[in-house]
């Protein structure tokens, strides 16, 4: 179990969040509610990268699926002990050392929580965007099936083939993954080897979008000052936009 020296850097992107802290079962989340109508008991789990709910890139992004309709709760996983957000614009945290105590297996539980909770909310209905560290989760919901829909950008601490055959065999969540140039976590062999599982195969439907000029995180702590970025950082979130209204 690994993560790359991109998972860990990132540039903060500007806006204030809208959305507030609620309690679930006892586990703090990140909420985002749509103004307007909106299905109340459907919920979209926004799974996060190692800095967790406190990150304000994650809420504003999680404001901005809320801005199209959905409610979101983003659950901290990691019981207030994400990477430090200021770390970000470092890089140089050391990623390796922290992985072993907040990995899926530690950080499951709490999310389990969440869910469980939101049942007893009257939610009937889960989708999942996950990014980069919470394409893991992503995956294992939809495997699970605890989700309906997924939405994973650039994710990691996937294994090639054994989870997109998992995936494909165990699941009937459509599946969008949004993958970029430059990806130690999910590169070109790992992008090519998931077309070749779910293409024209996977009934309840599969696409993946590809940004070039991206690196791993380019979704979520891109760097928006550059023209490329920019617009896969948005065309990554309009994406599953489109997929989330055309599923969920």
């Amino acid at each position: 179990m690994s993560l790359c020296s991109h998972c860990v850097q990132g540039v903060r992107h500007e806006g204030t969040p809208k959305g507030k802290f609620e309690t679930v079962d006892n586990i703090k989340c990140y909420v985002a509610t749509p103004s307007g109508d909106y299905a109340k008991d459907k919920v979209l789990l926004f799974l996060t990268d190692i800095f967790g709910i406190a990150g304000s890139n994650s809420q504003l992004l999680a404001d901005d699926f809320a801005r199209n309709g959905f409610k979101v709760v983003m659950p901290d996983y990691f019981n207030g002990d994400a990477v430090p957000v200021e770390e970000m614009e470092k890089g140089t945290f050391p990623i390796m050392e922290w992985l072993p105590k907040h990995g899926p297996p530690q950080s499951r539980p709490n999310l389990d929580k969440v869910i469980a909770g939101l049942k007893k909310q009257g939610v009937k209905t889960f989708a999942s965007v996950g990014y980069c560290y919470g394409g893991r989760h992503a995956f294992n919901l939809a495997i699970e099936g605890i989700t309906k829909v997924t939405v994973t950008n650039h994710p990691s601490l996937l294994k090639n083939p054994d989870d997109l055959e998992a995936y494909f065999a165990k699941s009937k969540a459509p599946l969008l993954i949004n993958t970029c140039e430059t990806d130690n976590m999910f590169p070109a062999e790992f992008q090519a080897k998931a077309d070749e599982v779910f293409e024209g195969k996977f009934e309840p439907g599969y696409k993946r979008e590809y940004f070039p000029g991206c690196t791993h995180g380019f979704s979520v702590r891109g760097d928006m000052t550059d023209p490329k970025v920019k617009a896969g950082k948005e065309g990554a979130y309009k994406a599953g936009v489109e997929w989330l209204k055309k599923y969920f």
